[in-house]
């Protein structure tokens, strides 16, 4: 009679392990993080297409869909994206998640809004999330590479503008220490809007 009762009890062991094996490579699928480099020129049409893509899916609803056309076509065309990579005072990182590019963000030396006093600025000039990567600590994970990278070309300060009317941006900015120091003027394909400009100290350890 005890063959039966072992039986069960090792079908129950196996299905326990089964759902144990389902869990941990769940959880490693949702736990890795994608690698992030500089982009190359090959990279070029995929950064374009996930410009566009993350720009609409950010701005879409807020904005004219003639707006938004005109501001894609402007903004994003493969051809400006090679552009922008060769560009020696611009730096693209992209996040490549097994081949496909999930996330990105660009820098640009050069000058400064009058509002941004530190010394050696640096502009982080869009920073932009897949939506399926959202909340899942890449958009942190790009931010410190963007801060490593700074530090790296001798940047000192690091800014940004951002749509006055994206709190939610804002709020992710201000964790990071950013602070709002003054406005400037940002078209969108015709309408004339307003980005903040927040800025912040960089430091060697990449802290405030």
């Amino acid at each position: 009679m005890q063959r039966p009762h072992n039986r069960i009890l090792w079908e129950r062991l196996q299905q326990k392990h089964t759902l144990c094996g389902r869990a941990r490579i769940h959880s490693r699928k949702h736990s890795m993080t994608p690698t992030i480099r500089r982009a190359t020129l090959a990279d070029a049409p995929a950064l374009a297409e996930l410009a566009a893509r993350t720009f609409r899916d950010t701005f879409g609803t807020d904005n004219t869909p003639e707006d938004m056309a005109l501001h894609l076509e402007a903004s994003y065309s493969t051809e400006l994206q090679a552009r922008e990579i060769a560009d020696p005072a611009m730096i693209t990182l992209v996040a490549d998640d097994a081949g496909s590019l999930v996330a990105f963000t660009q820098l640009r030396r050069g000058p400064a809004p009058a509002c941004v006093t530190g010394a050696a600025p640096i502009e982080i000039q869009r920073f932009y999330l897949a939506a399926d990567w959202h909340g899942r600590g890449l958009a942190h994970t790009l931010m410190a590479h963007a801060f490593e990278v700074a530090l790296a070309v001798g940047a000192e300060t690091i800014w940004l503008g951002v749509w006055e009317r994206n709190p939610r941006a804002i709020a992710f900015y201000r964790k990071f220490g950013f602070v709002d120091v003054g406005q400037q003027a940002f078209v969108l394909g015709t309408d004339h809007q307003t980005d903040r400009i927040l800025s912040r100290p960089l430091a060697a350890d990449g802290a405030a």
